[in-house]
């Protein structure tokens, strides 16, 4: 890639996009695309990324972002480029910024309880009610005895296969 033909860029991604992998997805594709850059979590709760290259490549990384970071479960409202008016040189390969300090950390482990508590009083009602465990039984003693027939089913198929 020609050196003058590159643009730096800071590019914002907008919507549910911390605590979902983003900044992984952002610097696989930046690496794939053979960028330089890097991105990190902005107070704001958006993504920022700083990146270098061609203004095709920017374009095939915004939509590896966008169809990539959707798949992960991100929820991106817009990706929002501005070309650099100077050149940075920026790290390369493309790396992600380690940004998650101690109070960063502490909101993602509280999440992670209140994910817990809520499976917790989600199940409890299974705890209390066990009526429905002996057609649970049932069900899955029914599915054994099929599958041994099944199983036998084949098993004398491959009899008879390695008699021929």
């Amino acid at each position: 890639m020609s050196e003058t033909m590159q643009k730096c860029y800071n590019v914002s991604v907008t919507g549910k996009v911390q605590d979902v992998g983003l900044r992984g997805v952002v610097e696989y594709a930046g690496r794939l695309l053979d960028l330089s850059g890097l991105v990190f979590n902005a107070k704001n709760g958006s993504v920022s990324i700083l990146c270098r290259g061609e203004d095709s490549v920017i374009r095939d990384f915004s939509q590896e972002i966008k169809t990539r970071g959707e798949q992960r479960g991100a929820v991106i409202d817009d990706i929002e480029k501005k070309e650099l008016p100077f050149d940075i040189d920026l790290p390369y390969p493309f790396s992600r910024v380690l940004s998650d300090e101690d109070i960063d950390l502490g909101r993602k482990l509280d999440i992670g309880n209140d994910f817990l508590r809520n499976i917790n009083s989600d199940t409890i009602d299974i705890k209390k009610d066990t009526s429905t465990l002996p057609d649970i039984k049932n069900i899955l003693g029914s599915f054994v005895v099929e599958q041994r027939e099944h199983n036998q089913h084949l098993e004398k198929i491959l009899e008879k296969l390695t008699e021929r």
